[in-house]
């Protein structure tokens, strides 16, 4: 590489067309120097001629040197630009050091820090604590907040279901299925969550990087446990704790089914022996129906991009059509700060489907100025299958986001 750079730079001359032929007749045994010729004889003397005859010159140039001038080919003639070195082999010099150089520094930033850690090379996180534990962080962005300027519980709902899913993938047990195992696709079957807990002490704000933990636990027999744990990366804050159970399907049949020796098999190694991040809320989850709710929303109905790739609605959504019977008065001035779900049965892209809440509150007129609320949920489809329970509690929101929400811009007075 050296040589190649060095040689564009200051280019060797390459030899006349004299000294070649001079060589040529070294070779050859015959040389010739100021007119003196010198032969080997064939007896084995030597012959000099001393005082031979010079060719005849034609205009000051000899009649032999004319005749080997026109055998010989000319040499291109000799301009600023043929001079010049050649430059492109100086560049590609320069851009092979230059690659050889990054790939060497990027192979270095990729190497783990600690022993403990294992660096996943696509960005999409890392396995951390002895490879139980993987973590994720987040930027919030603009589009994630709401009116107030803080994420929506919908957009902490994403963030753990994206780390769950890279967790599978990063471990190498993704197989061809949404979270599954190479042995649970072979055998049609997926993951679908039972029961959701979530506790938001505080939600982040717009430009905020949360830091994402999540480990799995077997859950009875049958069932698999995975937690949450949500940090402000800056901070260190613990801002969400959630706890969900996870249960088998076939996604063919759409039954429930045991987890076969396998798949357990693939799993077994990844669990953590660890206490739930939250104390289960036993509370029992009741019924609700035309009579004992305070509000209903009615026509709800997914989209298809509501659908995942097990073809059912997205766990988030559900969320959502839950809050859309939530009382205004109580969105405006309250924030959501734990949550329970019993998911009782999926539903597919052609279901419509009911909203029931009922608010645990002696004046519902006055919900604005109370402070702690909870209120009792439903959704269902219209012939009264129930989708999913829930529960949901409601502090106040701080002073500073009420005033945003409340506040009116000078220019439009």
């Amino acid at each position: 590489m050296a040589t190649a750079a060095t040689a564009s730079i200051f280019p060797v001359p390459s030899p006349s067309p004299d000294a070649g032929a001079d060589g040529n007749k070294l070779v050859g045994g015959s040389v010739k120097l100021q007119g003196l010729k010198s032969k080997h004889a064939s007896s084995g003397g030597l012959q000099v001629k001393a005082h031979a005859q010079a060719p005849p010159k034609i205009n000051g140039s000899t009649v032999e040197s004319l005749k080997h001038d026109d055998d010989l080919p000319s040499p291109p003639p000799r301009t600023f630009i043929n001079q010049l070195p050649d430059w492109s082999m100086l560049l590609a010099a320069i851009t092979t050091i230059f690659l050889a150089a990054e790939k060497q520094w990027m192979m270095l930033d990729w190497k783990p820090r600690r022993s403990d850690m294992l660096i996943d090379p696509f960005g999409i996180g890392r396995i951390v604590q002895d490879g139980l534990v993987f973590r994720q962080n987040f930027s919030i962005r603009s589009y994630e907040i709401g009116a107030d300027r803080t994420a929506s519980i919908e957009t902490v709902m994403n963030h753990l279901q994206e780390t769950a899913l890279n967790h599978v993938k990063t471990a190498g047990l993704l197989g061809d299925g949404f979270g599954s195992t190479p042995e649970m696709c072979k055998k049609n079957l997926i993951w679908v969550v039972t029961r959701m807990q979530v506790v938001v002490d505080r939600y982040p704000t717009w430009g905020d990087v949360v830091q994402v933990d999540t480990w799995v636990s077997a859950s009875g027999k049958n069932g698999m446990r995975r937690d949450w744990l949500l940090h402000d990366c800056k901070t260190g804050e613990i801002l969400t704790r959630a706890s969900s159970v996870w249960v088998m399907m076939n996604k063919l049949t759409r039954r429930l089914s045991k987890i076969p020796e396998e798949v357990r098999a693939e799993i077994a190694s990844y669990f953590v022996n660890s206490a739930p991040i939250l104390e289960e809320d036993n509370r029992k989850l009741s019924k609700l129906d035309d009579n004992t709710a305070d509000y209903i929303r009615t026509g709800l109905s997914p989209r298809w991009n509501d659908l995942d790739v097990n073809q059912h609605v997205n766990n988030v959504k559900y969320i959502g059509w839950i809050l859309e019977s939530a009382p205004q008065p109580i969105l405006e001035s309250h924030e959501l700060s734990a949550m329970t779900l019993e998911y009782r049965r999926e539903c597919g892209r052609d279901s419509v489907l009911q909203s029931l809440t009922a608010v645990s509150a002696a004046d519902v007129g006055n919900l604005a100025h109370r402070g702690q609320l909870e209120c009792k949920h439903l959704l269902r489809l219209e012939d009264g299958a129930e989708i999913v329970r829930g529960r949901t509690e409601w502090r106040p929101k701080p002073v500073s986001n009420f005033d945003i929400v409340n506040q009116v811009p000078a220019e439009s007075i």
